[in-house]
C-alpha cells in the first residue's frame, strides 16, 4: 500500500510539471503575441496621428488661401466702389 502511494504521487507529480510546462509555453507565447499586437498598434497609430497631422495642415492651408482669396475679393470690390463713386461724382460736376 505504502509502495503504491508513493507511485501515485510520483505519477502526479509528473504529470502536474508536464502540465506547467505546457501551459508556461502557452503563456509565454500568449505574452509574445500580445507585445507583437501592442508594437503592432502602436506603430499604426503613430502613422494614422502623422496622416490626420498631414491632413489637418492641407485643411487649415486651403482654408487660409480661401481666406487670402476673400479678402483680396472684397478688397478689389471696395476699390472697385471707391473708384466707381469718385467717376460718378467727377462725372456729375463736369
Amino acid at each position: 500500500m505504502r509502495l503504491t502511494m508513493i507511485l501515485a504521487a510520483t505519477a502526479a507529480t509528473l504529470a502536474l510539471s508536464a502540465c506547467s510546462q505546457k501551459t508556461e509555453d502557452k503563456a509565454e507565447a500568449t505574452a509574445d503575441n500580445a507585445a507583437a499586437t501592442a508594437s503592432s498598434a502602436a506603430t499604426d497609430t503613430a502613422a494614422n496621428t502623422a496622416a490626420a497631422g498631414d491632413a489637418a495642415a492641407g485643411a487649415a492651408n486651403n482654408a487660409a488661401d480661401a481666406t487670402a482669396g476673400a479678402a483680396n475679393a472684397a478688397g478689389d470690390a471696395a476699390h472697385d466702389a471707391t473708384t466707381s463713386s469718385t467717376t460718378t461724382t467727377t462725372t456729375e460736376k463736369h
